[in-house]
């Protein structure tokens, strides 16, 4: 999977971040020169993710890859992530800075790969949309691993699309009646374009939807909201989307997809636990 770009000044800056001037352990041991094999294994279940990426690491770190596996992979206790060879010094540096992308990655990817399963059993209908709210600089990683485990990007930047907050509306002269209008004038540049707009309510839905979204979006709302609010929305408005965002987790994303909605937009995958793994490394022969 290498449809996320990253680019090599990433790379070199999260080995710099980490190992910027001496490995000081390596050096006191004098073991650097030493022909070396390290790996990197699951301990649980988990789905594969930025390996290619972790692989990259370890080559600029000036290894030698000789095993990956493919990120989206399903991996049970014990498999391998990725395996390679080189002088201890080069490997050593590349060891953590891999092992916490790893970790990261294929912990939120098997969280969302779960959530994925949970939603389609409920109504294969539904998708599973992540947000770009998680920490500054993740987002290349957060998205890789969402795309790993089944989900899709709801927004990658705010050019993009057109998604209207109430901050946005706020702002706006004449509220729903002003953005109607500005809505209306600014149409032919939407042409390729849906509109997204905010809703509290079925209320503001109704509104939403006159004043010229093509999408509604509800935010935290329950599912017992979202099963009274839906058919009348649909009736009125039978070509508008509705998606439901806040508050949904692995735990409870089942119940919205059973609500009519067409996707459930979630920022929880982003904190899911770190997977389990473990690195050996060893001496090896040339």
């Amino acid at each position: 999977m290498h449809s996320v770009f990253f680019d090599q000044a990433s790379i070199d800056a999260w080995i710099a971040e980490d190992a910027p001037l001496l490995d000081l352990t390596t050096h006191l041991l004098a073991v650097g020169a030493a022909h070396a094999r390290i790996e990197w294994r699951v301990r649980g279940p988990s789905v594969a993710a930025c390996t290619e990426e972790a692989a990259r690491v370890v080559q600029t770190c000036g290894g030698h890859v000789e095993q990956i596996v493919a990120s989206g992979s399903a991996l049970v206790d014990g498999d391998l992530l990725l395996s390679a060879t080189g002088a201890a010094s080069g490997l050593l540096r590349a060891w953590k800075v891999a092992q916490n992308l790893l970790e990261y990655a294929c912990g939120v990817a098997h969280a969302t790969q779960r959530m994925v399963q949970a939603v389609q059993a409920a109504d294969p209908r539904v998708a599973v949309l992540t947000t770009r709210k998680h920490a500054p600089g993740l987002r290349r990683i957060a998205l890789k691993a969402t795309l790993a485990g089944g989900a899709f990007p709801h927004r990658l930047g705010v050019g993009e699309t057109v998604l209207v907050f109430g901050q946005h509306r706020a702002l706006l002269e004449a509220g729903w009646q002003g953005l109607a209008a500005r809505l209306d004038r600014v149409a032919p540049a939407l042409a390729e374009k849906h509109c997204v707009i905010e809703a509290h309510s079925l209320e503001e839905a109704l509104q939403a939807a006159s004043a010229g979204a093509d999408v509604v979006q509800f935010d935290k709302a329950t599912p017992q909201q979202l099963r009274a609010w839906c058919p009348p929305l649909r009736a009125q408005h039978p070509a508008l989307g509705i998606l439901a965002a806040g508050g949904i987790r692995p735990d409870n994303a089942a119940d919205y997809a059973a609500t009519g909605v067409d996707a459930l937009v979630t920022s929880s995958l982003h904190h899911a636990p770190p997977a389990d793994v473990s690195v050996r490394v060893a001496r090896a022969g040339r």
